[in-house]
């Protein structure tokens, strides 16, 4: 039988030439083929080995390095490569934002056709560069990631149990971590103590192939204030021992504000259809942004990285323009942190939101923070931000949106133009949709300012804050 030709494709000397989406590295050869690769840096120039055909380009890795870039700079973390959690953690903080910021211009000129206005600023970047994020959540596995070393090399493999963060793309592999410098060193005392413990134990760690074993997941979070909670999941209830382990964690962190737990039978990890259970201290901690106190609970949603959210929020209420009388609507306001941020420069506030849950947080935190300008309504943003809602709650002068990742609904597009709200604040955590979405705006709105903010330093992903303007006001 004839042996099938590979596919696959080697370009030589190939320079890497700038970052792409999703944090890909793009080459690009001197006959203008184009290769996405995970493996560079741009300034780089490799050899390559395609795995994939496109129509307009190919994906590759990178197979040798002849020239290493300036943009360069040595990893702080051993995981770096295999744990997929810091792809950028090989590129100068300063390239970083180099390159996000070009992409948020690229996104909005040619995806979105928009003329970039006299106010547009260079891209914040965070304070930290690591130790930044304040919700970290862990896996555990009875069948722990193994390196190729460790293969060839051991004939018994030894321990299996590992926990730590999912390979990337394998749902059912966990790399095993020894550091991790996303978080501060608080919350990696509690993550090593609780996988250190339950090895010493010998608790039987989760297997999702066959849906057995104990314990399943570790989330941790941490406020501004130094507030911690701690919720373990495990997969299925034994007594005995889960008091064990929960009374180990309240004596060897006595200052825990807050420790739960899940028993969680399903197949999946997600706990936003799980009872939650507090063993210990209060169910939720305390954020806190300008004297305004916000209760996170263990489904709640909250910025990770705290303190360039505070950035954030303060430029997008300088964006808003606000005296003091305006209406804001603050559409996808989640548990409603933006739209309490402004309140106190606004006449009256209304948040919409999808999730129950997030409204019921808003409007407790509101009456906590003695907010009586806030109203804060659930539903589907394309069937509840209607005429008739307008009409019960004003018309709004000033309109900020905050939509997911996905971007805004066209239907929720069209009654922005037809409403015709002076000024629209529009916060993205994705600039190419935000971009699709201001092309459709441009019919009414004209782009007047743009701020890109790194909220996720040591990773491709950006947010980006712009402001319209109605075209001809009278």
């Amino acid at each position: 039988m004839a042996r099938r030709k590979s596919r696959n494709k080697e370009f030589l000397n190939v320079p890497v030439v700038d970052a792409g989406a999703k944090g890909k590295a793009i080459a690009k050869t001197d006959e203008g083929a184009v290769i996405f690769l995970q493996d560079a840096v741009p300034g780089d120039v490799v050899d390559v080995m395609t795995y994939k055909k496109k129509k307009s380009f190919y994906e590759g890795n990178v197979t040798k390095t002849h020239i290493y870039s300036e943009h360069r700079t040595e990893p702080v973390c051993i995981h770096f490569g295999t744990c997929g959690g810091c792809k950028w953690q090989n590129m100068k903080y300063e390239s970083q934002l180099h390159f996000k910021n070009s992409e948020v211009i690229n996104n909005l000129t040619r995806l979105g056709h928009q003329t970039m206005p006299d106010d547009t600023r260079p891209i914040l970047g965070s304070a930290s560069a690591l130790y930044y994020r304040n919700k970290m959540e862990f896996s555990f596995s009875a069948n722990r990631w193994l390196t190729r070393a460790e293969i060839e090399t051991q004939d018994e493999l030894g321990e299996r149990r590992g926990m730590g963060f999912h390979i990337p793309g394998m749902w059912d592999k966990v790399l095993d971590l020894t550091e991790c410098h996303l978080h501060s060193s608080t919350m990696e005392a509690v993550r090593s103590e609780v996988h250190a413990y339950s090895m010493r134990k010998g608790y039987s760690y989760f297997n999702p192939r066959t849906n057995q074993g104990w314990l399943r997941t570790l989330m941790l979070r941490e406020s501004v204030n130094g507030e911690m909670m701690v919720v373990v999941q495990f997969g299925e209830e034994r007594e005995a021992e889960r008091i064990e382990l929960l009374e180990h964690l309240k004596e060897t962190f006595p200052n825990l504000t807050s420790l739960q737990y899940i028993i969680n039978l399903k197949q999946n990890d997600t706990i936003y259809d799980q009872d939650i259970i507090c063993y210990h201290g209060r169910d939720y901690i305390v954020e806190e942004m300008e004297g305004l106190k916000f209760r996170v609970n263990a489904k709640s949603f909250y910025q990770t990285n705290a303190t360039q959210a505070y950035e954030l929020y303060k430029l997008t209420r300088e964006a808003a323009g606000l005296t003091g009388k305006e209406t804001v609507y603050d559409l996808y306001t989640g548990t409603g942190t933006i739209a309490q941020f402004v309140a106190a420069q606004a006449g009256k506030v209304v948040g919409i939101e999808s999730v129950p849950e997030a409204i019921a947080d808003a409007k407790l935190n509101a009456e906590n923070n003695g907010l009586d300008n806030c109203t804060f309504l659930v539903g589907d943003m394309r069937h509840i931000f209607t005429q008739e809602l307008i009409e019960a709650h004003g018309r709004p002068d000033v309109l900020i949106t905050d939509p997911p990742r996905v971007g805004m609904h066209k239907d929720v597009v069209a009654q922005l133009l037809d409403l015709e709200v002076p000024r629209i604040v529009y916060v993205s955590c994705n600039s190419a949709t935000q971009a699709r979405d201001l092309q459709l705006l441009s019919e009414k709105y004209e782009l007047t300012y743009v701020q890109p903010v790194d909220m996720f330093p040591q990773t491709h992903h950006v947010e980006n804050i712009v402001r319209l303007e109605l075209k001809n006001q009278a």
